[in-house]
């Protein structure tokens, strides 16, 4: 069943909603936006985008769980004539929890504006190679009616730093928010989530200098001096946050919401597996100027990689901490813990959570 605690603070005409100002990290920024005329209208119809993806496959389970308890209306997903075809699992999953499936593509105007037809509620899930095709749909859902838009910001806080505007994996994000920032009757809501524990936990098998654990070598990159802290979100506590966000609609109306599941350093990650497993490890440490160096040579050849590399560099340097994060500020949310996501990432890296099989049909929420 899901845990939560339902927060709506009394309306008071006199209060400036959507304003909150947060100090963190190395730098202060205050979130508000200037809107003519506050809906506070629940979300009943939503419409998820890039619903199969990565994240996508969690937050949209844990929409339909909680639809399944009256939260929600009717429940559609905007996707692909290739997502159809290459993930038939997911989408016969969807359909047999009553899912409405709306094919499509992100470019087509038309096709778009007809799926957003009732929809008052859209979450985006699209990843990183998508990022900016939210864009032109945004305004195209609130030429529909849409009234409140999740945009694809699960991750990294890309306003954490004064210089993080200038990291290349946060552009797209911070286009979208710029163009957010020009619409006038659509509310938006940003849920910040840190690193998924559940991918870091794991092992980089091409490039194990970019840090992961490897249970079956027994083997542990771990990033800098291993002893600074990572504020973590499970991906499956993603789900639930989003959840929470759109049930406490008015606590999470214009607002970007930083939340977590747990805080580790890495030596605390690697006592864990070895713990669990009861035998210790190979260790290596991976400085912060062997990452910076890695880095910038994966940018020089255009690798895939780079990314990911930029985001371990800021995580490494401190950047998911925060003196405050807004997770009380949606009721109560059971989240999962070190031992937890250490246990779930031994049984994947040893074939006791079986691949292939599709997440939508697997997946709980707890």
């Amino acid at each position: 069943m899901l845990a939560y605690e339902t927060y709506q603070p009394g309306f008071d005409p006199s209060m400036t909603y959507g304003y909150k100002c947060h100090s963190y990290g190395h730098y202060a920024h205050s979130r508000h936006n200037s809107y003519s005329s506050p809906t506070y209208r629940a979300p009943h119809n939503i419409m998820i985008l890039g619903a199969t993806g990565t994240i996508g496959t969690y937050i949209t389970r844990a929409i339909v769980d909680a639809n399944s308890q009256g939260h929600f209306g009717r429940i559609s997903i905007y996707t692909s004539e290739k997502t159809v075809v290459e993930k038939v699992q997911d989408i016969c999953a969807l359909e047999s929890m009553g899912v409405e499936i709306v094919v499509g593509s992100l470019d087509d105007e038309r096709r778009f504006k007809d799926a957003c037809r009732g929809v008052d509620t859209i979450v985006s899930c699209l990843g990183r190679h998508a990022i900016e095709k939210q864009i032109p749909i945004m305004s195209w859902a609130e030429e529909n009616g849409v009234t409140r838009f999740f945009a694809s910001e699960f991750g990294t806080d890309i306003e954490y730093f004064p210089d993080s505007e200038h990291e290349p994996p946060h552009q797209m994000k911070l286009k979208v928010r710029a163009h957010m920032k020009t619409l006038r009757r659509m509310e938006h809501t940003y849920v910040v989530t840190g690193p998924y524990s559940d991918l870091y936990f794991g092992a980089m098998k091409e490039a194990p200098k970019a840090g992961g654990f490897d249970v079956g070598r027994g083997r542990a990159y771990l990033l800098g001096d291993g002893d600074m802290p990572v504020s973590f979100t499970a991906m499956n506590d993603v789900g639930k946050f989003v959840v929470a966000a759109l049930i406490n609609y008015i606590t999470s109306r214009n607002q970007t919401l930083i939340v977590h599941s747990f805080t580790a350093t890495p030596n605390e990650i690697l006592a864990e597996f070895e713990a669990q497993l009861k035998k210790k490890w190979e260790v290596n440490y991976v400085d912060t100027k062997t990452l910076q160096a890695m880095e910038k040579e994966a940018y020089q050849i255009h690798s895939p990689l780079a990314a990911v590399l930029t985001l371990r560099r800021i995580w490494t340097l401190g950047g998911t901490l925060h003196k405050f994060y807004d997770d009380s500020l949606l009721g109560f949310v059971e989240t999962e813990n070190l031992e937890d996501q250490v246990r779930l990432n031994i049984a994947k890296q040893v074939g006791r959570v079986p691949g292939g099989i599709s997440l939508l049909r697997t997946l709980s929420a707890v």
